[in-house]
């Protein structure tokens, strides 16, 4: 068996795995090693033969990675759902979040708003076809470059608002996190974990697969938050 594995992963997931990661070293002596970036980068590395033996990413991408080759067919696992939030920078007022029009007023009011790429960002750009409000929202939109958290950008002031998967605001500094988008226009994000076939160990990382998607790792899940598949 390895004495270490490498993984892929979003940066939604980061703060989750890295906890996990140091909890599966300590009972098994494997090192683990997981590199998180934007999620989209993360798939074209993979597609363009970056060696490593776990991946995690959104579980529409991961299907489309395993229907390609890219992942080892029936190892896949969902690992994690998130909401999408709302952050606004540090003492700066808090708009009203709790319905769908709301939102629309909050969103239009705003001097500039950022997404990131991945899910968050499309579903964004959905909900401004869905309003017929494209052009405006695409006109104020900062959308943060692949490995820059929203927060960041939010708490320095270049965006009013900040749109991302909540576990990827929670505890971020300079910013404070309105709430999730309401129901009627949320959208959950599975993330889903599988090994790579360019892994020199399988049995190794379906393993680390199985320990990450299992049910004792639920509480670092909420600690961040989101909550078991």
């Amino acid at each position: 068996m390895s004495s270490r594995i490498t993984g892929l992963s979003s940066m939604a997931t980061r703060h989750i795995l890295a906890d996990l990661a140091r909890e599966y070293e300590l009972r098994s002596g494997i090192g683990i090693e997981i590199r998180s970036i934007g999620g989209v980068e993360a798939a074209k590395l993979l597609r363009a033969g970056e060696p490593t033996d776990v991946v995690v990413l959104a579980s529409k991408v991961m299907k489309s990675l395993e229907d390609e080759g890219y992942v080892a067919k029936g190892s896949i696992r969902d690992f994690a759902r998130s909401e999408i939030a709302i952050a606004v920078a540090a003492g700066s007022p808090r708009p009203s979040v709790e319905s769908e029009q709301a939102v629309r007023q909050a969103m239009l009011g705003a001097r500039r708003i950022c997404y990131s790429t991945g899910p968050s960002g499309d579903h964004l750009k959905a909900l401004g076809e869905k309003w017929g409000v494209t052009g405006s929202v695409v006109a104020r939109a900062l959308v943060a470059p692949p490995g820059v958290p929203v927060a960041s950008l939010v708490a320095r002031g270049d965006a009013d608002l900040g749109f991302q998967q909540l576990g990827e605001l929670i505890g971020q500094p300079g910013i404070e996190i309105v709430g999730a988008l309401p129901p009627e226009i949320q959208a959950v994000t599975v993330f889903s974990a599988g090994v790579a076939s360019t892994s020199a160990d399988r049995e190794a990382a379906q393993a680390l697969v199985a320990y990450i998607a299992s049910a004792e790792t639920r509480e670092t899940k909420q600690r961040y938050g989101m909550e078991p598949p």
